[in-house]
């Protein structure tokens, strides 16, 4: 299994983090994505990836709900490590748009999305969008770089089935599946029965969304293992056969770890 969303880099997993690196490898997880959310996430990825090369990897974005006043010198900040020619990140994320809590920064949330979708171009990455109470935005955003050869996830997906079949226009993209499909009253399930198989990535958002049975815990990356079960379930296939798919369909899209 390849967990293609995980923030366990933060301070949530300080006393533990070696155990969670533990348990992950034992439950079967090849690999875990790490996307950036701000300036300071940062040294705390790196290091992580550092201690943990092969195995985790790290992205380079600003999150939608962690821009501030100093917004546009950490995007140029962000961009100057992206230049380096052995830089080791393998996507731009996690960036996107976020009308949830806060819609007064809706103009800094689009231009800085719009300046990091560039840098996927220009870098030749894939994106790792977050979106929430956006989609309309979103699709408006990403429609005018559609014929630039992006990639990427449309990270949690939680949308209806109209929504998905509007993201899954974007040919290059798959939707991010997470613990969220486990719940009970998930529509979920329903929505992934007009999305091929091929058009999906597990990941976990830890420590955030914990699948059930874990659900209202701290998640972490060996939690994939419960969307990968649900997953194989919605599709009336092995377990072998969703992770083998779903792991393709990571590594097709991050193109980096099959060349570091």
């Amino acid at each position: 299994m390849i967990d293609t969303h995980s923030h366990i880099y933060e301070p949530v997993f300080r006393a533990d983090r070696e155990d969670v690196i533990m348990r992950a490898k034992q439950a079967g997880v090849e690999l875990i994505l790490l996307p950036n959310i701000n300036a300071e996430s940062i040294e705390q990825m790196l290091d992580l990836c550092y201690r943990y090369p092969d195995y985790c990897f790290p992205m380079m974005g600003l999150h939608p709900t962690d821009i501030e006043e100093d917004y546009k010198q950490v995007l140029v900040d962000m961009e100057a490590l992206l230049k380096a020619p052995d830089h080791p990140y393998i996507a731009i994320g996690e960036v996107g748009l976020d009308y949830y809590w806060d819609k007064s920064k809706a103009k800094e949330q689009e231009e800085t999305f719009r300046v990091q979708i560039e840098w996927a171009i220009k870098y030749h990455l894939p994106l790792m969008i977050h979106s929430r109470s956006a989609h309309r935005q979103l699709v408006t955003a990403i429609s005018e770089y559609k014929d630039e050869g992006i990639t990427g996830v449309f990270h949690c997906f939680g949308g209806t089935t109209d929504e998905a079949l509007e993201l899954l226009q974007f040919p290059d993209f798959a939707l991010g599946i997470g613990g969220v499909v486990t719940y009970k009253n998930s529509p979920l399930p329903e929505t992934l029965a007009s999305v091929p198989l091929e058009r999906i990535v597990l990941e976990t958002d830890s420590p955030y969304l914990a699948p059930v049975p874990y659900r209202g815990k701290r998640n972490e990356s060996s939690y994939v293992a419960e969307v990968l079960q649900k997953v194989a379930q919605i599709y009336n296939v092995s377990e072998k056969q969703a992770e083998s798919v779903t792991n393709n369909n990571a590594r097709r899209i991050f193109q980096r770890l099959n060349k570091l």
